[in-house]
């Protein structure tokens, strides 16, 4: 009983931990992203396992966190509310041109990566030719060009 319970609270523990350093963590691994993952992972590994390095613990471990993934999957599906705790919803980062500088600053956003964002997505270069810039739940930036940008008659010398 032990396992389940220490698995589920390293599970919770780590979600929360996830929700709170914002979208953007699991959206771009650095080197270092990479490194904390795996030091992470061998602290959670040691935390859930302990000493007992039996295959009975280890199938109950795994079991106890497919279980709690599953039914974090359904109350997300099921109960709105809670997909936006476990979620977040997503953030207007450019609204008609403009930076939307709360939500920049609140996850850490430049405008250098909505750029970067638009010109890989889009092959939008400049603010202008953004209608907006959403910052989804999955960390990743969508671009929704303006029309004219769009349908490539937007001005090509102009970068803001």
């Amino acid at each position: 009983m032990h396992s389940v319970l220490a698995t589920t609270a390293v599970y919770l523990g780590i979600l929360v931990l996830l929700r709170l350093t914002g979208k953007r963590t699991l959206a771009q691994v650095s080197t270092l992203d990479l490194i904390l993952l795996l030091i992470i992972s061998e602290a959670t590994q040691q935390a859930l396992i302990g000493d007992d390095f039996s295959i009975t613990t280890a199938l109950l471990v795994i079991t106890t966190l497919m279980f709690v993934d599953r039914t974090a999957d359904y109350l997300r599906w099921r109960f709105r509310p809670v997909d936006r705790v476990l979620q977040g919803a997503p953030l207007v980062l450019v609204d008609h041109g403009k930076p939307v500088d709360r939500h920049l600053a609140a996850q850490h956003i430049t405008v250098d990566d909505i750029l970067t964002a638009a010109r890989e997505r889009q092959g939008v270069h400049g603010l202008h030719q953004i209608r907006y810039a959403v910052l989804e739940t999955s960390g990743a930036i969508s671009i929704i060009p303006t029309p004219e940008a769009a349908s490539g008659r937007a001005g090509r010398g102009r970068c803001d």
